[in-house]
């Protein structure tokens, strides 16, 4: 594996290989790795002939009270863990090199970040939308790789692609959980033993919604009470939203119908998580 710091060098590569017709896979991530991210990498490197890792952990995205100062970052350790796993190319670019100090444009993608993240967390998809167009420029990717436990941000993704006539696949892959369900994410290693237990409320509740759903209730707002009730069961826990939502729009609905997203966005503690679960209705 090799290791590319260089914007330059990163465009000048991706650039050559795509005119020799090279499928480039990239999986762009903001380090800390876990299984859920490796899993990720795993996918593009059955799927492409170069596979690129970024790790940038991009300040844009981070709004003002956030964690972007202490967001855990550990080159040496997501270094090794990507070698493992045979990809060709960690490219770990500075700040500075993406964002000097004359930088002045942002994308807007418009309606899809205006719900749930983007009304909790202003300002939050503009810069994944820009980083991540940023990246793609670089990159010159065949197809990209997300997870689906940030549901919407993929959606975000999906749509920028789309509206730009990037020539680019976006891949979503299955969230990776612990044993008892909770999503694997970078933030989780925040929490204390006590807040960690706690933790696994959140996919207990979109677990139950899920099975009565299944089981014939098609009533939102009772689907609605009984997760926040199962995530209040929890001392450490507070609800910043609980959601049913078209899974394509992502706007709220009055009754479930056709393929659905049960969305949920908790604090545990000080530790802000967030899953989903998507669900087909007949």
């Amino acid at each position: 594996m090799r290791l590319i710091r260089s914007v330059q060098q990163m465009a000048a590569f991706s650039l050559s290989l795509r005119r020799h017709g090279k499928s480039i896979g990239v999986v762009p991530t903001l380090g800390a790795l876990h299984e859920g991210h490796l899993s990720l990498i795993r996918r593009a490197v059955e799927e492409n002939e170069i596979v690129i890792v970024t790790i940038f952990v991009n300040p844009l995205q981070f709004g003002p009270g956030e964690d972007f100062a202490r967001y855990p970052r550990n080159l040496r350790r997501d270094l090794g863990l990507i070698a493992a796993t045979k990809a060709t190319i960690a490219f770990a670019p500075t700040a500075r090199s993406f964002y000097p100090d004359d930088f002045q444009t942002t994308l807007d993608v418009g309606k899809l970040t205006e719900l749930w993240e983007g009304r909790f967390r202003p300002g939050h998809f503009k810069g994944v939308a820009t980083v991540v167009a940023i990246l793609f420029h670089l990159t010159c990717p065949t197809r990209a790789y997300f997870g689906q436990k940030d549901y919407q941000q993929v959606l975000v993704i999906k749509q920028m692609v789309k509206d730009l006539l990037l020539p680019i696949s976006i891949r979503m892959l299955p969230t990776v959980r612990e044993r008892d369900g909770l999503a694997l994410s970078s933030r989780n290693q925040y929490l204390s033993p006590t807040e960690r237990h706690q933790a696994a409320a959140l996919f207990q509740a979109l677990s139950v919604a899920r099975r009565q759903i299944r089981s014939g209730q098609r009533n939102v707002a009772r689907l609605l009470a009984t997760m926040r009730a199962q995530i209040r069961t929890q001392s450490k826990a507070r609800v910043d939203y609980v959601a049913i939502v078209d899974a394509q729009t992502l706007r709220a609905i009055p009754r479930i119908r056709g393929r659905v997203a049960l969305l949920a966005a908790v604090w545990i503690g000080r530790t802000r998580l967030i899953d989903n679960l998507l669900v087909e209705v007949s």
